[in-house]
């Protein structure tokens, strides 16, 4: 089944966010995580962050999702005819990263919504969704995800840099603490979370042993073309595929890691436009 369920579109228009377990199978994400982990590209393209605290967060990116395994998963029709539903069009890749939260080293995210600074990039409206595939167990101890139900409704908070990081108006952020609930989102490998782009989510460093990379494929609705030119792409035809694509690509060692990485520290402009802390 690629259709969601009524109760996971209403969980996502009331509280933000929905689960979505076991939605890439053990054969799956194993291959996805062992393309991951070996390929030198990606190590080779990772941006470091200052995380605001002395500590770094790391993490790879690409606009356009290419023909490898990554780009199975953000084409493959159990994701995309989802993420249409939630946004009621046709929805294109405006980017995924693959989050490298290694063992004892990775650093925090910082509050923040994702349309705080996606729209410096002349989106207007924030219909575009976030889908957070857990490539490792995400658990409290090496911290994962963390929202705040119900936050998106909020609207667009301004957002200044803390560190390289662009972070929410703490005042708002706490405030917000106050009358909402903070959802630890623990998940097992394989599982996705579905999230809204004005959502308030962090994340705290990973200090155990035991590694949390994340793959994120985000999406925009083919009527929020952006006005504007950034390092993120204008409406891109996205070419759904079958969702058996991602085994036999995964399966492929000539095919799996097939996409072009972005440099983030000379593209991105969005976050750097902001003022400082």
């Amino acid at each position: 089944m690629s259709q969601l369920q009524q109760q996971d579109i209403e969980s996502y228009n009331e509280e933000g966010y929905f689960f979505e377990r076991e939605l890439f199978n053990s054969e799956e994400i194993n291959l996805l995580a062992e393309t991951a982990r070996n390929d030198h590209a990606m190590d080779k393209a990772s941006s470091k962050m200052d995380d605001g605290e002395g500590n770094d967060v790391r993490l790879s990116l690409w606009n356009h999702p290419g023909n490898g395994i990554y780009g199975m998963i953000a084409r493959s029709e159990r994701v995309v005819n989802r993420v249409e539903q939630l946004l009621a069009d046709e929805a294109y890749h405006y980017h995924s990263k693959m989050i490298l939260k290694d063992a004892k080293v990775g650093g925090a995210w910082a509050w923040h919504q994702d349309y705080g600074y996606w729209y410096q990039n002349g989106l207007l409206f924030p219909n575009l969704c976030s889908v957070m595939i857990a490539v490792d167990n995400a658990t409290e101890e090496n911290g994962c995800l963390q929202v705040l139900k119900g936050s998106h409704k909020m609207g667009r908070i301004n957002h200044i840099l803390s560190g390289d990081q662009a972070g929410a108006d703490l005042e708002y952020v706490e405030k917000a603490k106050e009358r909402l609930e903070t959802v630890q989102c623990e998940m097992n490998a394989g599982d996705a979370l579905f999230f809204h782009p004005n959502t308030l989510h962090c994340s705290a460093a990973n200090l155990s042993d035991k590694a949390r990379w994340a793959l994120i494929c985000c999406y925009n609705a083919k009527s929020n073309n952006p006005f504007k030119e950034s390092h993120h792409p204008s409406y891109t035809k996205l070419e759904k595929v079958s969702d058996d694509q991602v085994v036999s690509v995964g399966r492929d060692d000539a095919k799996r890691s097939n996409v072009e990485f972005a440099n983030l520290v000379s593209d991105d402009k969005s976050a750097k436009s902001l003022k400082n802390d």
